[in-house]
């Protein structure tokens, strides 16, 4: 079989089936899963970083968020995270999750970010113009660190059932789709409101919102960096439609 058959099938096989892969940061074994493009397209692709809540798996949030269907001419990759102190839940630690601010757990997973990224980069033709970054919960918190520290790399965010922390002052304006449910029991919708009024403030929106979708409104920016809020009664639940509306946002931006 020759080298050029060989590859072929490597990529076709890549873009059918899930690849876990693993990769050593700061002496710890850290892993993802990825899934490469299953439509072939003409040029460079998008890529996605997916987080899961804490508790959660990178196995599972592949199952329920299903951007690799959404969106299958992107690149997805679903993080794990390691057993952390959760803010709101699990202080001892004994579930997985993401760090939630800077400089905690020596920036472990902002340092496996970075790991991640440079890989997609050696191994896909990434769109540098069309990074995305999205998580549900403690993943979706993670976003948000990301756009303060990492916020250079992104076309775009979306995160589900989150909030920001202080270090967001460091952010800069960014398009943001946002879900959330006045029904949450956990992240409160007043914590999501004040993050959403201070994304608002910072991306220079209007006051008032213009439908965009069914349950979300989105409130156009002079600096252009839309903010969508998709509004649901699902309470901290990843509602069904979510992944098609953060695809659907997604693909709307672009890096400048």
């Amino acid at each position: 079989m020759t080298t050029f058959l060989t590859a072929t099938l490597l990529l076709l096989a890549q873009a059918q089936d899930p690849t876990p892969r693993t990769w050593e940061v700061d002496g710890v074994k850290r892993e993802a899963i990825v899934y490469a493009p299953s439509k072939k397209t003409d040029g460079k692709v998008p890529l996605v970083f997916d987080f899961h809540g804490h508790g959660g798996t990178a196995k599972h949030a592949a199952r329920t968020h299903h951007f690799q269907e959404a969106w299958p001419e992107a690149v997805v990759v679903y993080m794990q995270g390691l057993n952390t102190p959760g803010k709101l839940t699990d202080p001892e630690g004994k579930k997985s999750g993401w760090q939630s601010g800077p400089g905690d757990q020596k920036d472990r997973d902002l340092n496996f970010f970075d790991a991640v990224l440079a890989s997609m980069k050696k191994d896909y033709p990434i769109d540098e113009k069309r990074i995305y970054s999205t998580g549900h919960s403690n993943g979706g918190a993670f976003t948000y660190l990301l756009w303060a520290k990492r916020g250079d790399v992104f076309a775009a965010f979306a995160p589900v059932a989150a909030a920001a922390g202080p270090y967001f002052a460091d952010a800069k304006p960014k398009p943001l789709f946002h879900a959330a449910s006045e029904k949450d029991p956990l992240v409160t919708f007043a914590m999501q409101q004040r993050t959403l009024d201070r994304v608002k403030k910072l991306n220079g929106c209007e006051d008032q919102g213009t439908d965009w979708a069914k349950g979300c409104l989105q409130y156009s920016s002079k600096n252009g960096a839309p903010v969508v809020i998709y509004l649901h009664d699902e309470g901290h639940k990843y509602p069904q439609p979510t992944p098609a509306l953060i695809v659907k946002f997604f693909q709307e931006q672009a890096k400048k």
